[in-house]
């Protein structure tokens, strides 16, 4: 079957995580997507296991791209960006504001090669105002938005979380907005400039966020209950008086407070017969009996190196073995859209730096081996010794 965005050219000039995974749902939608890189790297080229030459996080958010590496420090290679960006749809980047524009590809410019271009720019905090210049990272603006003071609820101390969640909320309301673009752009025949702040995504995305503007923390759902098990930790969604509820009516656990008793001692009590009923359960078996005959929402605790033991993630494929350039296989994430009369998913494996100098040169430049020869010798094109190993 198609892929949804066939035919579409991305030009992805950013770096880490917030621009290159919104490029690589893109890439997984069937779009053409170049990753152009710094002749350092990018810098997610230090993280995670190096299998045939690609480390783990790289190949995580970068699989089915095609590799450039430019150097934008030259006025060659921002020559070749400048061609490169007016045959492509969409142009994204995470500079910082003002960057791309110093370096002769702002959006002005970009328009004035291509009327219709759509360019996609994420930031901390905006491409104007007056923190715009500040430098802006995951953990800085979980802090900046409340998610850091929230972790050190009851009496620990503020801590940030263990995943970019600032950063994938903005790249996935800057995906969102690439494709309303691109629809717009099909009515009308204009592009745009998206401008999407990390802050604004942060808060956009924040269930919680309400609460705590109004003051209303009384009214919100009591947090999830974890109880171990005779089998690990399960996590149990909803507020404990409803859970004991179901416990007392359901499977029989007797209310163990004599009558009169303070709430404190109530809670207690009750909570004591709650952990030891889910001790209580020995095999999985019994706790998915337990949970269906309550009609529970819970989930075992897994460690996230056993994410693929879940029923659920082996049937829907979530986690696929990719190549991992090495004869093998490795671990990579699936696409999680799924279409009806479309395809969608990973098209390929991560690229080395500057893999696809050439092939792209040719295919959206359509440029003959003489020209493609004198942009190599430019200087302003560079690959590593893999990449000439790959081709």
């Amino acid at each position: 079957m198609a892929r949804p965005l066939e035919g579409i050219r991305v030009f992805d000039l950013s770096r880490v995580l917030a621009g290159p995974f919104a490029g690589r749902m893109l890439s997984d939608l069937g779009a053409d997507v170049v990753k152009v890189e710094p002749p350092d790297g990018d810098m997610t080229r230090l993280w995670g296991a190096v299998i045939g030459g690609v480390p783990g996080y790289f190949h995580q958010q970068n699989a089915g791209k095609r590799g450039m590496c430019i150097d934008l420090g030259r006025d060659e290679g921002v020559a070749i960006a400048r061609d490169l960006a007016k045959v492509a749809d969409v142009v994204i980047e995470n500079f910082r504001p003002g960057v791309l524009a110093r370096l002769g590809l702002g959006y002005e410019t970009l328009k004035g090669l291509k009327e219709d271009i759509i360019l996609l720019s994420i930031s901390g905090f905006g491409q104007d105002g007056p923190e715009s210049g500040r430098a802006a990272y995951a953990a800085a603006i979980h802090a900046e938005t409340g998610l850091v003071h929230r972790q050190g609820r009851d009496g620990r101390e503020p801590a940030d979380i263990k995943m970019s969640v600032a950063d994938t909320n903005a790249s996935l309301h800057g995906l969102v907005a690439v494709l309303s673009a691109l629809l717009m752009r099909a009515r009308t025949g204009r592009g745009q400039h998206i401008d999407i702040a990390m802050v604004d995504a942060m808060l956009a995305t924040d269930d919680q966020l309400q609460y705590y503007l109004e003051d209303s923390h009384a009214t919100a759902p009591a947090l999830s209950d974890i109880w171990r098990t005779g089998v690990g930790s399960v996590l149990t969604a909803g507020d404990f008086r409803h859970i004991w509820r179901q416990l007392n009516r359901r499977m029989g656990v007797e209310d163990p407070t004599p009558s009169g008793a303070p709430l404190a001692d109530k809670i207690r009590l009750r909570r004591e017969a709650a952990t030891e009923f889910f001790a209580s359960l020995a095999s999985m078996d019994a706790v998915h009996d337990a949970m269906r005959r309550m009609n529970l929402a819970w989930g075992l605790v897994r460690d996230a190196k056993d994410a693929r033991e879940s029923p659920t993630v082996r049937h829907r494929g979530a986690i696929i073995d990719a190549d991992d350039r090495a004869g093998g296989t490795r671990p990579l994430t699936q696409s999680p859209y799924r279409f009806s009369a479309a395809e969608s998913g990973v098209r390929g494996v991560a690229p080395h730096r500057g893999e696809h100098n050439a092939d792209v040169l040719r295919d959206w430049l359509e440029l003959d081996d003489a020209a493609v020869a004198r942009a190599l010798a430019s200087g302003a094109l560079l690959a590593e010794a893999a990449a000439t190993d790959a081709s």
